[in-house]
Parts: C-alpha cells; sequence; structure tokens
C-alpha cells in the first residue's frame, strides 16, 4: 500500500496533448509540439532533457529561441532580440524563456495582427516544479541508539508565484527511508510545507524551509522478550514544525540542481539523541 500511495504521488503531474510534426533546423531533425497556431507559431519539446522552443513564421521558417552563456557566463538572451524583430519591435522587456511566458508573449501578438485570432492562454498566478532526490538519514526523531544512516528517496511538488523570481513557495513532498540490517525501520511520509529563499538569484538560491504536517507510514522490527521477531506497522499525523535547509543551483533554463538538508530540528518533535544526518541531492525542473 505503502508503495502505491509514493507512486501515485510521484505520477501526479498534468499532461497535455499537443499536435506533434517533424522540422528540420539547421539540419538538424525535430519532432516539435505545437502550442500557438497563428501568425508566429510557438513550437517546443524537451530534447535530451532540456527544453527547446521554436518560432514559425508565416513563410514556414523555424528558428530557434536561444539563451546561451557569453564569455563572461552571462545570459545572452538572444530569444528577446529574435521576437522582437519578428513582432515589429513589441517589448520583451519581462519575457523569459519559459513555455508560459512564450505563450501569452506570442498570444497577445498574434491577437494584435489578426482580429479572428483565438487567444489560446490564459492567465495563471501559480507555477510548478518538480523534482526527484536521494540521500542519506539517521531518522533524528526516531529512537537510533546506534545512530546508523539509511538510504532514502523523495519528489516533490513545489508551488510558486508565476513570472517572478519566486522567494515565497509551498510544497508537496513525499519521500520513503529504507530500512537496513543495522536499523530495520523504514517509513513512507507525506508532508507539506513553506520555503523562504533569503537568498534569490537567477543562477541559485539558498533557503530555509519547514515541514509543517506530515502523515507517516511506517514500519520495525524488533526481537520480544522469547527473542521472537516481529513485524509492526504504524500510521502517525503529526504537526511537528521541522526545520530544513537548501540551495537551489540553476543548470539550465528551467532545470536546477538541488541541496537540501532536510530535518535540522523540530519544534514538537524530540531529538532522539543523535545530531541530525538528513541530507539528499537531487533534480528539479519547471512544469
Amino acid at each position: 500500500m505503502k508503495k502505491i500511495i509514493l507512486l501515485l504521488f510521484v505520477c501526479f503531474v498534468f499532461q497535455l496533448n499537443y499536435s506533434q510534426q517533424t522540422y528540420t533546423v539547421n539540419g538538424e531533425t525535430l519532432e516539435l509540439n505545437t502550442e500557438i497556431d497563428g501568425q508566429l507559431d510557438l513550437l517546443w519539446n524537451i530534447i535530451d532533457g532540456k527544453y527547446r522552443y521554436f518560432v514559425r513564421s508565416e513563410d514556414g521558417s523555424v528558428i530557434e529561441l536561444k539563451n546561451t552563456k557569453g564569455s563572461n557566463n552571462d545570459y545572452q538572451e538572444e530569444y528577446k532580440s529574435t521576437l522582437s524583430n519578428l513582432t515589429n519591435g513589441m517589448s520583451t522587456d519581462k519575457l523569459k524563456l519559459t513555455l508560459y511566458s512564450l505563450r501569452n508573449y506570442l498570444d497577445a501578438y498574434n491577437a494584435s495582427v489578426d482580429s479572428n485570432y483565438n487567444v489560446v492562454s490564459s492567465e495563471r498566478s501559480v507555477q510548478f516544479r518538480l523534482g526527484f532526490s536521494g540521500g542519506i538519514t539517521n531518522n533524528p526523531f526516531v529512537g537510533n541508539p546506534d545512530n546508523k544512516n539509511t538510504a532514502m528517496v523523495g519528489a516533490e511538488l513545489e508551488i510558486f508565484e508565476a513570472n517572478v523570481l519566486p522567494r515565497h513557495s509551498g510544497f508537496l513532498q513525499a519521500r520513503h527511508t529504507f530500512d537496513s540490517d543495522d536499523f530495520p525501520y523504514s517509513t513512507t511520509e507525506l508532508s507539506i510545507g513553506y520555503r523562504y529563499r533569503f537568498i534569490n538569484k537567477e543562477s541559485f538560491s539558498i533557503y530555509g524551509q519547514v515541514k509543517l504536517a506530515t502523515l507517516n507510514f511506517s514500519n520495525v522490527t524488533f526481537a520480544d522478550e522469547n527473542d521472537m521477531e516481529i513485524d509492526s506497522s504504524d500510521t502517525a499525523f503529526d504537526i511537528p514544525f521541522i526545520f530544513g535547509v537548501g540551495s537551489d543551483i540553476k543548470v539550465g533554463d528551467n532545470s536546477f540542481i538541488t541541496i537540501i538538508y532536510g530535518e535540522l530540528f523540530a519544534l514538537l518533535l524530540d531529538n532522539q539523541g543523535n545530531f541530525s544526518t538528513d541530507i539528499a541531492i537531487g533534480y528539479k525542473f519547471n512544469l
């Protein structure tokens, strides 16, 4: 049952159907989705793990929207000049190289030049980021007299305000800590929490977080007074206020490497005598 719950949570992403066609762009053959169909079309796909965006003009030319790094390691934002030229100087000051931002931009342009154009995009106030991670933990809030570390894996859906550099965010998280011969305790935890990025830059952020509520499905194996091996399962809901810190490091237009020290201390749970070891490394990407 625990594995089913974890799988359902990890697989909880929104799926959209797009028309997909084959294009040749600068000698490269690509399968691209059509997001916007108007005087300027928006095409995109995830290729080799990276989001790539293209514009198709009325004459059928397909141009890639790029954001490469220069010699000073700063992003050049070529996509802004490309789109400004194609839209007769329409402002790109607030434009980002994301599907949502490009869709709104080209929607606005197509509507301005074609009164019969049907607007596709709709305003939304939130954006989502999906992440996966793995690491080790000593289960700091569980009795662990020998201070043994065990492996853990996790997944989360982060929710934040769209079209800004997010400082505040909420998250839904699922993680599983495995048992071992030295420490026969495992748990699957579902939690909701809040993050605040006290260092918040385009290339990286450092944040504090708090888990506000948790639901744990735990299993432990122990020997009774007759040296019989007993398996015990438990389900527990808590409002523990577990604090941690983390960092997201940008490695692509919409992707990040994340490092998180997830369980430093808790206000409403007792530490069981061991300094917390709860460290994970993972990967996140914007949906």
